[in-house]
């Protein structure tokens, strides 16, 4: 018997659309599927690809729990993100709001790595080979 195992992170956010343009803008994310509208006027998921991953955005519902970085006064995820040019994607991400936590670096382990928190407040750790 063959067995399929997946595992996609969803990222909860305030406004989907805007998480989703901004994923698209400075991961390349391609968005592949978008669930109708709820009566909230919100996406109820959009699904994206980037490379070989996948993740989902969904819009904080505080009502079932699904709550934002936000709402829960900061991410308890890491979120990493492996790229050709992580200074290029951390530039990007920092020019469209985000913050840097820790400076895009050459790290002692061999990495080029720093972390990002978007302007939703999920946080991203960008890794690249050493320059």
């Amino acid at each position: 018997m063959t067995s399929h195992t997946s595992l996609s992170p969803r990222l909860v956010v305030p406004d989907p659309d805007l998480a989703s343009a901004f994923y698209q803008d400075v991961l390349g994310a391609e968005q592949v599927f978008r669930a109708p509208q709820g009566d909230d006027g919100r996406p109820a998921m959009i699904d994206h690809r980037v490379g070989g991953s996948s993740f989902q955005l969904s819009p904080a519902v505080s009502a079932w729990g699904w709550l934002s970085p936000g709402d829960l006064g900061g991410s308890a995820v890491l979120l990493e993100i492996v790229v050709d040019d992580p200074d290029a994607v951390g530039e990007r991400m920092t020019a469209r709001g985000g913050e840097v936590v820790v400076p895009i670096e050459n790290r002692p382990y061999g990495k080029r790595s720093g972390r990002v928190r978007d302007p939703f407040g999920h946080l991203w750790i960008i890794t690249g080979e050493l320059r």
